[in-house]
């Protein structure tokens, strides 16, 4: 549940952002548009122009706004609708978001295939999106289920694979979609920080339902300190106000997986993809409990820091996103 105090400072920023939206003093124009971009990974040829942006500024942060009203008898009917009108409205996200990635899915993904080992295994993915990631987890010879809320993004971006299927799922009760005990892994990629705040533990003990004995879930999400990573981060916002309803710590994360009944915690080292395409040189990653002891006290240390100062010093301690491994007992 948001605090008062959060409430004031959102209002703040909205505030703020509607005095932006108006005058355009910073950012605006070719600038824009070029954060804009690079937000969203797209190429320099995308045709995108600062309307564009306005308009999807505008209507994610009425969107967010719908979705955080709602309740948990009514959540999944207003995610479902809201997602599905942004990527309706804003049909350029689905078009050119990634188009500048080259980096090939057996480097982008080959961190996780470390960590998953050898087929057979039993996957479930939550928030598929395009269905790269499960796709190419598919190729590689694991049973795979990919999921979306919305069908605007969803089962017409898999691939023909023949061990990969398609559901809808609302991200959050899985057990009402999935038999118990019924998957090895269950992954996530860029989604939790999707998810009401109020429901992050009840996802995690759902994860945890489906998950067979000493199974895992690995997930993937932007640091609350290097943030914010969604639209709010080209407006030059220190905050999401998108649909990132909210971004996390490792100790959060650490303490919500606990509370869902997750023992065995840990946090996963890596080198950055572009890093290991730029060097040629592959380091594998290092699942350690100590890592995560290691980055929840170095976290809570920057916290004290002022935003700026704050985003900085985290480069030096940090991948951009929290790397992180809970396993079933």
């Amino acid at each position: 549940m948001r605090t008062s105090t959060q409430n004031n400072e959102e209002s703040k920023c909205f505030c703020k952002n509607s005095e932006r939206d108006k005058t355009m003093k910073e950012p605006r124009g070719q600038e824009l548009i070029d954060r804009y971009k690079k937000n969203y990974h797209m190429s320099a040829e995308d045709d995108i122009t600062e309307e564009m942006i306005l308009k999807h500024w505008n209507l994610e942060k009425t969107l967010t706004s719908e979705i955080l009203k709602s309740n948990s008898e009514n959540r999944w009917e207003i995610t479902d609708r809201c997602y599905t009108t942004l990527y309706r409205e804003l049909w350029w996200l689905n078009k050119f978001t990634n188009s500048n990635n080259n980096i090939s899915p057996s480097i982008k993904y080959k961190n996780i295939i470390e960590i998953l080992g050898y087929p057979p295994k039993k996957i479930y993915e939550i928030g598929s999106g395009k269905a790269e990631l499960i796709t190419y987890l598919a190729s590689c010879g694991f049973e795979c289920k990919a999921t979306e809320i919305t069908r605007e993004r969803g089962g017409k971006y898999a691939s023909e694979v023949p061990n990969l299927s398609w559901g809808i799922s609302d991200g959050i009760h899985l057990n009402k979609f999935e038999k118990s005990g019924s998957y090895d892994v269950v992954i996530s990629d860029q989604v939790i920080e999707h998810l009401h705040p109020d429901d992050i533990i009840e996802h995690f003990k759902n994860v945890n339902s489906i998950l067979s004995s000493e199974g895992k879930y690995i997930f993937i999400t932007p640091h609350k300190h290097m943030g914010p990573a969604d639209i709010s981060r080209v407006f030059k916002c220190e905050k999401p106000f998108g649909m990132h309803l909210k971004e996390y710590t490792y100790k959060e994360l650490k303490n919500s997986l606990e509370k869902a009944g997750f023992k065995d915690i840990y946090g996963v080292f890596h080198i950055p993809n572009t890093l290991t395409q730029l060097t040629g040189v592959y380091i594998k990653p290092k699942v350690s409990s100590i890592y995560l002891t290691y980055s929840c006290a170095v976290e809570q240390l920057i916290s004290l820091l002022p935003y700026k100062t704050r985003r900085k010093a985290m480069i030096f301690f940090f991948v951009p996103d929290i790397f992180m491994i809970a396993q079933k007992k």
